[in-house]
């Protein structure tokens, strides 16, 4: 077969050969055979598959395929709605190359053992047995051209007697790939952390500069690699700059441009609230949509509601926004968004006091909550995370920002006396005029995760807001990213989330804000829904008066 040529020109190539397959004009042997070297050519006429209602049909790349293939890169990252099959033109596309392609070695990883066992059976299996069964293998015979069979069938993969490989498992250790697919790594990233650890170290070291790699997923949460890879690889198209051979390729494919996401949109109501999110799209993405996709969104919605922007996102941004699965504020963060609560308007007032609340985690690293009380609002203005320093770099970066300051709320284990010297952090504090008033240790998780609850519909946060500076991490979206992240640990062994928090990067912002919700600063009566009221003793009408 060919030599590698740019997509575009294969498929523009390609697509002349499919015009006289279409007319049955393809008759010459010399002439398909210059067509079989065409692989877009193949994609469209050699395989079968299973479509969604369980019919045979040839495989025709879509749309969305179709502009993936045309924009491949050696790296490539996927960020996607529902049900556009990428894995299915992975999984055909990797199995073309292993049978005109000697010596190919591709390999696919799926998040769990039965999904791997279903991408073979179903994708990979299926396409072959169809292939060799079919009326092509009668074509191939009279001009000349070999069927690779193969050697070996394990039931996850296919050794071909061309000496290609093609596997599908739950990871990849030894030896070498020239092709690797990773099926919803955001789902790997947020249930196996661990998993996705050694997909990244080995996998894809497995893979030799300039062959390809490609993860495919939905969102599931601004945490681990694949959040990671879509952010710089998006930050790199948006800038105009050529990806590398060691830089992602980004694709965004959302729910608007599939054109099979429409309905009738006949005795179909659209909601206000939706009325007003399709006039956003327009207004602020110049996203526009005819009343049959709305109609399609709508009935969508109703099934998937609050998991609709997630599963069929219509911007990046919205589809990491969402919170994921056994998060401890899904329901008051969705509550904050919806309320407009995270805005540029909950700016830094400096006429008013700004009241820390800290986190002291492992490793040293250190959290802080800056927030300031506007009447009965209690309004998150920025948040400094850092580790590996002393409590002097701390109060240097607190007067680097220029803020008058109240109170500083810090945790009980700051109070803890060092065995050497006989000081806790507390007392080494004062010394840099960082006076904590301790906030009590709490008697089970269960009561510092409600105090967060209750205290939540109180706040405003500040959208964008940047310190600036050498921190490693600053501004109040990363507060809010860990509020959205904090969630249960999942036990891997039995399938279900324990009931104690998963300790990681989110634990430490969402502990300062605990730090902060159980100060006994604000004594809140208020529930999710209701207005917040003023505070009832006389302590909390004190503090309230003292910052209003």
């Amino acid at each position: 077969m060919s030599k590698s040529r740019a997509p575009a020109a294969v498929v523009f190539e390609g697509e002349r050969w499919l015009r006289l397959h279409r007319e049955g004009k393809l008759t010459d042997p010399a002439d398909l055979l210059r067509a079989l070297d065409n692989k877009w050519y193949r994609l469209n006429t050699l395989y079968k598959i299973k479509d969604k209602n369980g019919k045979t049909r040839t495989f025709r790349p879509n749309k969305q395929q179709r502009e993936r293939f045309i924009r491949s890169h050696c790296r490539n990252v996927i960020l996607k709605a529902r049900q556009l099959g990428f894995t299915t033109f992975e999984m055909i596309d990797a199995l073309d190359d292993c049978l005109f392609t000697e010596n190919f070695s591709a390999g696919c990883i799926a998040h769990a053992l039965e999904d791997a066992k279903d991408i073979f059976r179903n994708k990979i299996k299926f396409a072959y047995d169809q292939l060799r069964q079919g009326a092509w293998m009668a074509i191939f015979n009279t001009i000349g051209l070999k069927l690779p069979v193969p050697t070996s069938d394990r039931g996850e993969g296919y050794v071909f007697d061309n000496g290609s490989s093609i596997r599908v498992s739950t990871s990849y250790r030894g030896g070498t790939l020239q092709r690797l697919h990773v099926s919803e790594f955001g789902k790997i990233c947020r249930k196996y952390p661990d998993k996705a650890q050694e997909i990244v170290t080995g996998a894809f070291e497995a893979v030799g500069l300039g062959n390809q790699v490609t993860l495919e997923s939905t969102a599931e949460g601004r945490e681990g690699y694949f959040h990671d890879y879509c952010a710089t690889a998006q930050k790199l198209s948006e800038a105009g700059k050529l990806p590398t051979l060691m830089d992602f390729q980004f694709h965004f494919f959302p729910w608007w441009d599939e054109p099979g996401y429409r309905l009738d949109p006949a005795g179909v109501v659209v909601p206000s609230w939706l009325h007003d999110y399709f006039a956003e799209l327009d207004a602020k993405h110049r996203i526009k949509t005819d009343a049959a996709q709305q109609a399609w969104y709508v009935k969508k919605a109703e099934v998937l509601k609050d998991d609709m922007k997630r599963e069929y996102p219509s911007t990046p941004d919205e589809a990491f926004a969402q919170s994921i699965d056994g998060a401890y504020y899904m329901q008051q963060m969705r509550w904050l968004r919806k309320n407009g609560r995270i805005t540029r308007k909950a700016a830094y007032n400096p006429s008013l006091p700004v009241i820390t609340a800290w986190d002291l985690g492992m490793s040293d690293a250190m959290s802080i909550v800056f927030c300031q009380v506007i009447g009965r609002e209690v309004r998150i203005i920025d948040y400094l995370e850092h580790s590996g320093e002393g409590l002097e770099f701390y109060a240097r970066k607190l007067r680097e920002k220029g803020y008058t300051y109240g109170q500083h709320y810090g945790p009980h284990d700051l109070a803890v006396r060092e065995l050497g010297t006989g000081k806790s952090r507390v007392d080494t504090a004062a010394q840099f005029g960082i006076r904590f008033q301790i906030v009590p240790r709490i008697s089970n998780h269960a009561e510092g995760i409600e105090a967060v609850r209750q205290f939540l519909p109180m706040c405003w946060f500040a959208e964008q807001v940047d310190a600036g500076g050498d921190d490693k991490v600053v501004g109040v979206d990363r507060l809010i990213d860990c509020l959205d992240n904090y969630r249960k640990e999942w036990d891997d062994r039995l399938g279900v989330y324990r009931p104690t928090p998963r300790h990681d990067w989110a634990s430490h912002g969402a502990k300062a804000f605990e730090t902060l919700a159980r100060s006994g600063l604000f004594e809140l009566s208020t529930g999710m829904n209701s207005t917040p009221t003023a505070p009832n003793t006389e302590r909390g009408r004190r503090n309230w008066n003292a910052h209003t």
